[in-house]
């Protein structure tokens, strides 16, 4: 495990507006479902197009005690799903048709019915989240550089989109031809949302109008240029965020201000590949806000980092081998006992146990085969 120095801590942000944060409207209460007994759901997404890649949403389950995976079939007729994200309630599962003429789709858990899909209007959509409300659906197109925003119905199923804004300032970092929108998430005032562009080398912060689904900018945030930017996620505690930077193989701490959303990008910080070739994937923080980990595509590990300074530092701890080729995604299960890893190359989902206390990583038994494996959504 190779240490690294603590970093000095993100400045916090100044200035605050003097509107508080927009209230957050509450899902329906459901039985969460890792609360349910038997064994829990797991989702794998794909690149159905892609050489030996997969025919639709693989079914799996897992054990919570062993982590271990068990396959249970596929659901068909969702192209190229890439990316999968669950309703707040439970109920539906939600994919990226990550294609050029891109979409995305419902399915019914229930019954694994697919309810239909609709046009993100523009290419490549890569990423997907719901709204803490579960009235609104959020996509980002990679192709297309654009964010995207459909309404949900009271059956899950998704209406026409209501809203779409393009990237167009400010100009593409070095290397880039165009905005890539790689992410798209609520902040956790649930009042603002914000896109992480690679091409653009920014962080947009927007309000989304929850009654009509349109987005307004309001602020930006810009890496250092041609850090392409990919994945982001909020330390508990809602004042930090954690940025994954693809192209320049980096991580950075971000501060938030929850009243007007503006996030502060701090300086970059090694992932732990040693100078290789490496890009980064997507950064998790455990659910105590103690670790973060990050997902190494190229050095093909996972990177354990302490969270410290109240969220402000984040202290390079190690790596450790991810057991498979180009990791792509990584999730929690809802309990944050395991950690699932979707390697692309090597066609697996690795599963790590996470020790309480130290954040350590403990494999869970061999990788689980699943074509093309790009996404592990375990519920």
């Amino acid at each position: 495990m190779a240490g690294t120095a603590a970093v000095a801590a993100v400045p916090s942000l100044a200035t605050l507006s003097a509107d508080p944060p927009a209230e957050r409207s509450e899902p329906r209460a459901v039985a969460p479902l890792w609360k349910r007994s038997g064994p829990r759901p797991l989702y794998v997404g794909t690149y159905t197009s892609a050489d030996g890649g997969g025919t639709g949403i693989c079914l799996a389950s897992y054990d919570s005690a062993t982590g271990r995976i068990t396959g249970s079939g596929t659901i068909t007729g969702v192209p190229d799903p890439s990316y999968l994200t669950v309703h707040p309630d439970g109920r539906t599962l939600y994919a990226v048709d990550e294609r050029q003429a891109g979409g995305v789709t419902a399915v019914r858990l229930a019954d694994r019915r697919v309810l239909g899909t609709r046009s993100t209007g523009g290419a490549g959509p890569c990423h997907l989240s719901v709204h803490p409300n579960g009235r609104w659906l959020l996509s980002a197109e990679y192709g297309s550089g654009s964010v995207v925003v459909h309404p949900i119905d009271a059956s899950g199923a998704l209406g026409e989109r209501t809203d779409r804004v393009t990237h167009s300032s400010p100009p593409p970092g070095p290397g880039q031809q165009g905005p890539h929108a790689h992410q798209i998430v609520t902040g956790p005032d649930g009042g603002h949302v914000l896109a992480v562009d690679l091409g653009t080398d920014t962080v947009y912060t927007y309000r989304l109008d929850q009654g009509a689904g349109r987005l307004t900018e309001v602020a930006r945030a810009r890496t250092r240029p041609g850090a392409g930017p990919r994945h982001l996620t909020f330390h508990p505690d809602g004042r930090y965020a954690y940025l994954a930077n693809e192209v320049d193989d980096t991580v950075t701490v971000c501060a938030y201000d929850p009243w007007t959303g503006r996030v502060r990008i701090g300086e970059p910080q090694p992932t732990g590949s040693g100078g290789g070739t490496n890009y980064p994937a997507q950064i998790l923080v455990t659910p105590d806000g103690a670790y973060a980990f990050l997902a190494n595509r190229g050095h093909n590990s996972l990177a354990r980092y302490a969270i410290e300074a109240d969220g402000a530092r984040l202290r390079l701890l190690g790596t450790v081998p991810v057991g498979g080729d180009f990791p792509r995604q990584i999730a929690f299960s809802p309990d944050g006992r395991l950690l699932f890893a979707a390697n692309q190359r090597s066609g697996t989902v690795s599963v790590f146990h996470v020790e309480p206390g130290s954040g350590g990583l403990r494999p869970a038994g061999e990788p689980f085969a699943s074509p093309v494996a790009v996404c592990a959504l375990p519920l």
